[in-house]
């Protein structure tokens, strides 16, 4: 518990990070929270801000979604990966939103994983930063990779280490936990070549202390 207290303070120290809200989407409300999120799936987040920004700019609101043929839809999110099935999925989601729930997002995790493309990852964002619930520690491929790396959690899907992180971390650090690790999955902490030099919490890391013995012995 102290170990992970250490960690997040250092962390928003490091990055001068006090908002809980992720800059990185530049959502305005949970229309664009949703939707860039479902864009964010497979695709790095510099593409997902201009393409989301381009998005919007089109479709400013979700009936604009709706009526608009899917082939509008493909051709405004071409630029981003596996455009034609994220098309599908946006255009049937806003279609579910409106048809079944009036044109209002679904605040429970349950209902949310019940729309097209928005899986656990996706939900959660919503619920946290959309309706401000602290009922989940979103986790993307940064969140996973590096929560293992240090070792604070032993895991193999990033399901099962949000599972292991809601155990562990403190609920007052759930919302922010994302935004710190994405961060510095994108500034330090990459998948390759980790700038562990540079680190603010290496004497924390399992991977930095591993990197450091087998180096002294060669």
């Amino acid at each position: 518990m102290k170990r992970i207290s250490e960690i997040i303070k250092r962390l928003k120290s490091y990055y001068k990070i006090k908002e809980y809200k992720p800059t990185h989407y530049n959502s305005k409300n949970l229309y664009e929270l949703l939707i860039s999120t479902i864009l964010s799936q497979r695709n790095k987040d510099k593409n997902t801000e201009k393409i989301s920004k381009e998005f919007f700019s089109k479709f400013k609101n979700i009936k604009e979604v709706y009526k608009a043929p899917l082939k509008d839809i493909e051709e405004s999110l071409r630029k981003t990966g596996i455009y034609q099935i994220k098309a599908k999925y946006i255009k049937e989601t806003t279609k579910i939103i409106l048809e079944k729930y009036k044109g209002k997002i679904p605040n429970s995790k349950e209902e949310l994983m019940k729309l097209p493309g928005v899986g656990p990852k996706t939900a959660g964002i919503v619920l946290v930063y959309g309706f401000g619930q602290k009922v989940a520690i979103p986790v993307d491929t940064h969140v996973h990779r590096i929560s293992n790396r240090i070792g604070i959690v032993h895991t193999k899907t990033p399901e099962k280490t949000e599972i292991e992180l809601m155990k562990i971390v403190p609920k007052k650090y759930w919302k922010i936990y994302n935004i710190l690790f994405v961060t510095h999955g994108q500034k330090l902490c990459s998948a390759k070549n980790p700038k562990c030099d540079k680190c603010p919490i290496s004497e924390f890391c399992d991977y930095k202390r591993k990197c450091f013995k087998f180096c002294k012995k060669e």
